[in-house]
């Protein structure tokens, strides 16, 4: 595969992943563990066909290879994908995107402090610049009655945080396993939430049909192509090229829902973007004098 083929790749699933939020937007009414169980049905068939072919059949012990450390990155999959929901029913799509891109600077302080990993200078700029644009964020939606939804956004990239430092510790090399296993414990975190609330699993079937098909095309196919394009991509360029997501996400339920952009959120999305592209151009410059960049990327964090 070229350069150009992967890196169409990856803005192809930027785009796939821009429309999670418009999604959910469609089913206002659908409660976030309803959406979490529904979406996360979609998504087991088709990981699972994709790692039995890729294993030639060998799903299970593709699963068991994992070990614990599949099964607590599963687990931080299970708060990346529940406040990820309800961040986009809480606050607007474009605080919750630029919220998640927060997730590569969460990483890298809990590799400093579980792992020893080294930080450099630059990144830890890129992480002070982040803090500094999700306190404006943050602060705009305590005055705009959206908090609740800005913290889970948080969360969720403190999740997708969790589950990358979780596969670097144990050195995985195949990534998809464990996010099965956060498809399966999503569906059973769903299945229990809705029980305790007193709600029913069984919701309309235009709203199964909407959440599955996020889960087995939206978020589970951009995924795939973003693995098959960061191939031959360099994980820096990966991370600027599914960008796209950041942007794009904003501008379908602007056009579609006429949702708009408080200033917070642009002040605040600006300087954080800053962050990230800062962070990326560090780990550029990192990967060329030979080092090992501690960015990472929110669904592909094991080709860094």
């Amino acid at each position: 595969m070229s350069y150009l083929s992967g890196a169409i790749l990856i803005i192809l699933a930027g785009v796939l992943w821009s429309t999670q939020g418009l999604f959910i937007r469609l089913i206002p009414d659908t409660g976030s563990w309803a959406i979490l169980f529904w979406r996360s049905a979609g998504m087991l068939p088709v990981l699972a066909l994709w790692i039995g072919v890729a294993s030639r059949g060998s799903i299970l012990s593709e699963i068991r290879a994992v070990g614990w450390a599949g099964v607590l990155g599963g687990l931080g999959l299970v708060m990346a994908f529940s406040g990820a929901i309800y961040a986009f029913q809480a606050t607007s799509v474009a605080n919750a995107v630029l919220l998640f891109a927060a997730s590569p600077f969460f990483a890298a302080i809990l590799g400093r402090v579980l792992l020893g990993e080294a930080v450099s200078p630059l990144t830890w700029f890129a992480i002070i610049l982040a803090a500094l644009g999700i306190l404006v964020m943050v602060g705009g939606g305590l005055a705009g009655g959206a908090l609740d939804g800005n913290i889970a956004a948080l969360a969720s990239a403190l999740g997708f945080a969790v589950f990358t430092v979780t596969l670097r510790w144990s050195k995985l090399a195949n990534m998809l396993p464990a996010v099965a296993l956060g498809g399966l414990f999503s569906m059973i975190a769903g299945a229990i939430a809705l029980a305790i609330l007193g709600k029913a699993v069984l919701i309309p079937l235009p709203e199964i049909t909407i959440s599955a098909l996020m889960g087995a095309v939206t978020l589970t196919g951009g995924m795939l192509l973003y693995t098959l394009g960061s191939r031959v991509v360099p994980a820096a360029q990966a991370t600027l090229l599914s960008l796209v997501e950041v942007l794009l996400a904003p501008f379908w339920v602007w056009v579609l829902l006429d949702e708009t952009v408080s200033r917070g959120t642009l002040i605040g999305g600006a300087v954080l973007l800053a962050a990230v592209l800062l962070n990326a151009y560090g780990g550029r410059v990192q990967r060329v004098q030979g080092a090992r960049p501690v960015s990472v990327s929110r669904l592909h964090p094991e080709d860094i």
